[in-house]
Formats: C-alpha cells, structure tokens, sequence
C-alpha cells in the first residue's frame, strides 16, 4: 500500500526479491493539467501495471466493495509505505498484521513529512522505521531501525534518495523475519523508547505557507529550512529587489557565510519582506546574525537559474 516513487523502492524490492505480491493498494488517479482532465496515476501504479500486479484505488478505505475485493487476495501480510490512516478494518485483515516502513527513527518525527522536518530541523542523523500499525498514526510497535547519516549541505532530494533504499532493504530485513517466525517477529513499544526528558519532534503536512522563511532566524536555520525544501516544493521569501521592485522567489540551494549582519543590511520593508543583496555579482540575504549566500534561485514566472547569473542581469 503505497503512492509516490518512495513506496515504488520498497514494491519493487519486493517483486524483484521474488515475493508474491498479490495485489497493491494506492491512492486514486489524480486529475492534472490546465483544466483536470487528464488523469495521472501514482508511481506505485505504473510500476503495478508494468508487472501486471492487480491494483486497488478506493476513494474510501472503508466501502464495502474494496473490503471485499481487499479480502479476496488473502494477503497473510500488508506493507505500508507513504500511505494515508488505514481503518482497523484494514490493517487488522491479514493473518500476520499490517507493518509500515516510516522515513525516521521513530517515536521522533511522527507525520507525514518526517524527512523534511528532520533536515529543517538540523538533524545529522535520522533513518527509517518498520513499526506494526495500530489506532493512531505512527505509534505502533517498533520493529527494526536502520540509521542514516546527513551531511551538513545534503538537501531533502539526497535524504529521500537514501532513504528510499534503506527502508526497501528494512521492509525485506522485517519480511524476512515475520516470515521465519511464522508471524511473530519481537517489537517494542514506542513508549520504552522515549528518554526521560526527550522532546519529540513532530512532522506534519507541509502547505506553500510553511514554506515561507523566516529571516528573523538564524543564518544556520535558514540554511537549513531551505535545504529541507528543496527541490520540492521549494522555499520562498518575498524580496525588495536592488532597484526597489518587489518580487517572490524561490532558494534551492544557499550557504551560510560568517560574514555579520550591518545595520544597513537589516534594512528591511517590513518583518516577511527580506532585501536583497549583491556584493560582486553574488547575491546575499540578511539573517538574524549572518548573511546567506543565495546560489540557486528562481523568481515568479522565471526558470531556475544560478544565482549568479541572476545577479549579471541586475543594474
């Protein structure tokens, strides 16, 4: 049961280790286009069709007819990736229960972006989780954990990437380990795990209005929040530009300089509206201690470009 290309890592993992997967759950076609009328279906369906792997896409994971038509595979287990809340109805059905691979090590980022927040957030480690579904979302018992390290410049595409790869090699490691128990496999409840003290950090849904960045912050939070957008969905500042137009734009990809803030560089519109700064054809925005570099940027309307080559066509 799955949707995007990170569940496709863990599904063909599957098929190509030779395990019989009977069916796949995923979300139904979504409309695209100017006028959404054509009709896209997920990652995890193609992949499906290509292998002739029957597939089920319920606009409710309660009607009776998919239940019934979920029953009739007799799955003896389910495998959840980047799905949506499954019904007890659900995950409850197979004979050796429901586990989901979870991109972070949890209980720390509960949600459903936990690779975004975990860069955002400055992490230097995370990882995926398999963990057996119960009532509420990502609280079930721990199965196994892999670990995986984030260098201090990897944006969320490299997390992603390795991430993907890692919970396919957990979700065949915990398979395996079901299956040579004949469905009983040790876990641990979420609960042991939290230290006395610990802050839990959550991840929830990201809309365009999170994606906004907050000067206000520090040079190295910046950094950070931009890396955990790109290169989606991207984030966005609004900009008095040199000339005093004002423009949106969207940083891919920055440093963090340890050159101080002035006075002067502080000058701002107003608290959401950062200036823009060009110092030798390289472009710079003032954080709360430091200025960011800009290296990769895309303004409203326009194609992604180098900063720098967005800093030679200013006068």
């Amino acid at each position: 049961m799955g949707t995007p290309e990170f569940a496709v890592g863990t599904l063909s993992a599957l098929v190509e280790g030779g395990y019989n997967v009977v069916a796949v759950v995923t979300q139904p076609d979504k409309p695209v286009g100017r006028h959404g009328s054509v009709l896209q279906p997920s990652q995890v369906k193609q992949y499906a069709l290509k292998h002739d792997i029957p597939v089920l896409q319920p606009e409710k994971m309660k009607d009776e007819d998919f239940l019934a038509h979920l029953r009739s595979f007799n799955a003896d287990l389910q495998v959840v990736v980047a799905f949506r809340m499954l019904p007890e109805v659900v995950w409850a059905m197979p004979r050796f229960g429901t586990f989901n691979v979870h991109a972070a090590l949890l209980p720390q980022y509960r949600g459903a972006a936990p690779i975004n927040w975990a860069v955002i957030n400055g992490e230097t480690r995370t990882g995926v989780t398999t963990f057996f579904l119960d009532h509420d979302i990502d609280t079930g018992r721990i199965i196994k954990q892999k670990t995986f390290d984030i260098p201090e410049d990897a944006n969320v595409e490299y997390v992603y990437d390795g991430l993907m790869r890692l919970g396919a090699e957990l979700a065949i490691e915990t398979i395996d380990g079901i299956i040579s128990g004949n469905g009983v496999i040790a876990s641990l409840p979420q609960e042991e795990m939290i230290e006395t003290g610990e802050t839990l950090h959550h991840a929830p849904k990201i809309f365009k209005e999170t994606c906004e960045i907050d000067w206000t912050k520090t040079v190295k939070q910046c950094h950070d929040f931009i890396r955990g957008l790109s290169p989606v969905p991207g984030a966005w500042t609004n900009i008095i530009l040199p000339d005093g137009r004002k423009s949106v734009i969207k940083i891919y990809k920055a440093q963090a300089t340890d050159c101080p803030v002035t006075a002067e560089d502080k000058d701002k519109d107003d608290g959401s509206t950062a200036r823009l700064i060009v110092k030798k054809n390289r472009l710079y925005i003032p954080a709360s201690d430091y200025l960011l570099e800009i290296l990769d940027i895309q303004l409203a309307g326009k194609k992604r470009m180098p900063a720098q080559a967005f800093a030679n066509g200013i006068r």
